[in-house]
């Protein structure tokens, strides 16, 4: 012990007991567990970050708030009925529209900046009008608007309507709509100063015949294989009505029938008394009879007009069978 002090006095050093040696060895191993406890904290809120796409939106998010707000990975909720990291989003999708993803470079990097517009519009552009449905409300309010917003564009340049409709009747022969939309239509049609191109495709029945051969003289169309049908108009059901209420309904459907046999008339050249007999039933006609009774000037055969006016019509076709068809009504 004397040595040993004799020593720490020359060497300068303060020389610390057994107790003290040891207390000192407890406070730095305690120091030195309270700095691991420190690092490992910090090394566990550091998020590994992984290479980013900066077009990525959802990784741009995750990025984002990982260095923001660290406590929302570290604590996440749990049973949560929603996806992992989908709950840091306002509102989470699982799926983009086709418009929204990013689509990679080397597939298509001429991606739309936007949705498309619908396919009525893009029609519209193109100042095409498609009746495609019978004439119920919604579709008169949508043809009458559309007229009158293309008269506006350009009063000068055509207008085009395609039409494929039952008219006011359903395919079997039910009524879906009052006569007045169809005469709506019509109406609305001659008030234009607009060239109108009526083209029909598939069926043109009752009130769509009658716009069909309402169009300008001249350019009128109908595709080979299109019907076009005129018919009476039908009262619609009155089983709840009294009796003089059908009366009454009974008195507005004839009038309606004159109004139609007279507008027919004056398209189709053809007397009242003619269209009022074929209209006393379903009178069907194909592209080159609509032709002939004046429903429409021309088919579009893409050049095949001369080859089907040289086929010989199905009566001579029956004539030539030995068949004989009596007309019954």
């Amino acid at each position: 012990m004397i040595g040993g002090t004799m020593m720490a006095a020359y060497l300068r050093v303060p020389m610390l007991t057994f107790s003290q040696s040891s207390t000192a060895t407890t406070r730095r191993c305690r120091n030195q567990r309270t700095r691991c406890s420190v690092n490992a904290a910090t090394n566990t809120a550091k998020i590994p970050m992984p290479p980013l796409n900066p077009k990525d939106p959802f990784l741009s998010k995750l990025a984002s708030v990982a260095a923001s707000s660290p406590e929302t990975f570290l604590n996440p909720p749990r049973n949560s009925d929603t996806p992992p990291f989908l709950d840091i989003f306002d509102s989470p999708t699982l799926m983009a529209t086709p418009a929204q993803v990013e689509r990679s470079v080397s597939y298509n990097e001429h991606r739309p900046t936007r949705p498309p517009p619908d396919l009525p519009s893009l029609l519209l552009n193109g100042r095409i009008i498609y009746i495609g449905m019978p004439l119920v409300p919604a579709v008169t309010e949508l043809v009458v608007a559309e007229l009158m917003y293309l008269q506006y564009m350009d009063p000068k340049e055509p207008i085009y309507i395609y039409i494929n409709s039952t008219g006011t009747t359903r395919d079997d022969g039910e009524t879906v709509g009052m006569e007045t939309e169809g005469f709506a239509i019509y109406d609305s049609m001659m008030q234009l100063k607009n060239e109108i191109h009526t083209v029909a495709v598939g069926a043109a029945i009752g009130q769509a015949c009658l716009l069909l051969s309402a169009g300008t003289p001249g350019k009128r169309f109908m595709m080979p294989h299109a019907k076009a049908m005129i018919q009476q108009p039908r009262i619609p059901s009155s089983g709840l009505m009294p009796a003089s209420d059908v009366l009454i309904r009974a008195k507005e459907v004839i009038i309606n029938r004159n109004n139609l046999v007279k507008l027919l008339a004056k398209h189709t050249g053809n007397s009242e008394e003619t269209v009022a007999n074929v209209m006393r039933r379903p009178y069907y006609m194909d592209a080159t009879k609509a032709k002939e009774f004046g429903v429409i000037d021309r088919v579009l055969w893409r050049g095949q007009e001369k080859i089907m006016a040289d086929v010989a019509p199905p009566e001579d076709w029956d004539k030539g069978a030995g068949i004989n068809i009596v007309d019954e009504f």
